[in-house]
């Protein structure tokens, strides 16, 4: 659907009719993006799908900044011309700050998300939105500790809730969203026995208090109280697709920082119990990075985990940073590899077109990392070819 625009001069049955329909959303005719069937499996189109994009961390940040930066359009057009299927991105503010657009001028703040949706649609890209990517932005933003992501009646649960249910029913009729994400890896900084020493940032030119306390320490009971609740808001409004808590793998010691704040090793056992009570129902996904050896050895495991709980794993994050010398290139090379032979549904390539972390990540068509690019198009080209043999068809993009 085209873009819609104030008409000068139309009448007030015009405008209201434009108004509605903006309000209204997208095509009630359109796909549901992913799904997960009864088994597990994850699906395109009704089909198992496997498909590897790349996280487009500010393609939509960066169009409500001040001064206003490039739009996504012609990065959803590279990435359409070599075959990457879907990008991952941050849907919010990271600071408190840069949620003044959704404060101030919704009619504008949406304006901006409805293009980033409708380029998606053109280039039949997909969209994996991340609504909350960092852990301490709403609490700050509506004056409450970090703690009260396990609090139900606080107003970062109202907040969170408000915004999940205008997001979903905006766009849930749109081909281009795959899936919902919660957030970024809240489950890194929960129960940590040195907590204190990590707590959020102070940044108060960013929109963070002066000072951070104990109530800003994150356990993992509060984070999967929110992971909850951020599911179950989207389920009442989008029964059928992927949603996706954005946790990278359980800290190796996670279940002994749950249980005792200490930093002892988890048994496979206790890994189990965390990956999959980090993902809690009625999420259906599990949710990892893979970016170190450590990571890479735990993927198949992780695979088997997600079958047994009848959930598709996502490898939310995956990539090897500097230059492309012979030791990076062969770093990468491994996690391509392990990908492909771990059964992982998803993954997604960090980090394209974002000029913050330039020097070290930045992957684009014109920089060194460009090779990164080249494999994760490869590897997709070889899941096509598999899923065409075996379903006989050529699967959905």
């Amino acid at each position: 659907m085209s873009r819609l625009q104030r008409l000068g001069g139309a009448i007030g049955a015009v405008w209201v009719a434009v108004w509605l329909g903006l309000l209204a959303g997208f095509s009630a005719a359109a796909a549901p993006g992913l799904t997960v069937a009864a088994d597990g499996t994850l699906l395109r189109h009704g089909r198992p799908y496997r498909g590897v994009g790349v996280n487009y961390y500010d393609a939509f940040q960066r169009t409500v900044e001040v001064p206003q930066g490039r739009d996504c359009d012609a990065g959803f057009a590279i990435l359409e011309g070599r075959e990457i299927p879907f990008v991952r991105f941050s849907a919010g503010g990271y600071w408190p700050a840069q949620w003044g657009l959704y404060q101030t001028n919704r009619f504008a703040y949406f304006s901006r998300m409805d293009a980033i949706v409708r380029s998606a649609e053109r280039h039949q890209i997909g969209l994996i939105p991340s609504l909350f990517w960092n852990l301490s932005a709403i609490p700050d933003l509506v004056g409450e500790p970090c703690n009260r992501w396990g609090d139900p009646s606080s107003r970062v649960h109202a907040f969170m809730k408000a915004y999940t249910r205008e997001m979903v029913s905006r766009y849930r009729d749109s081909p281009a969203i795959w899936a919902w994400e919660f957030g970024n890896e809240f489950n890194l900084v929960a129960d940590l026995p040195n907590a204190a020493d990590h707590r959020p940032p102070v940044v108060p030119p960013s929109g963070t208090p002066t000072t951070r306390t104990a109530q800003d320490e994150l356990t993992h009971d509060q984070f999967r109280v929110a992971l909850k609740a951020f599911a179950t808001t989207v389920r009442t409004l989008d029964p059928d697709r992927l949603i996706v808590s954005g946790n990278a793998f359980p800290r190796r010691s996670a279940w002994h920082q749950r249980a005792e704040h200490s930093w002892n090793p988890d048994s496979p056992g206790q890994f189990e119990e965390m990956l999959r009570g980090d993902n809690p129902d009625p999420l259906n996904s599990l949710s990892v990075r893979a970016y170190e050896p450590s990571d890479l050895d735990r993927l198949e495991a992780a695979v088997r985990i997600g079958k047994a709980a009848r959930k598709p794993v996502f490898v939310g994050e995956f990539g090897v940073p500097g230059k492309p010398l012979p030791e990076q290139r062969e770093r990468f090379a491994q996690i391509i590899d392990r990908l492909d032979r771990s059964g992982a549904s998803l993954a997604a390539l960090w980090v394209f077109d974002f000029n913050g972390q330039a020097a070290d990540w930045n992957v684009t068509v014109g920089n060194l990392r460009r090779e990164q690019l080249e494999a994760v198009t490869a590897l997709n080209r070889k899941w096509n070819q598999e899923a065409v043999r075996t379903a006989g068809s050529t699967p959905g993009k």
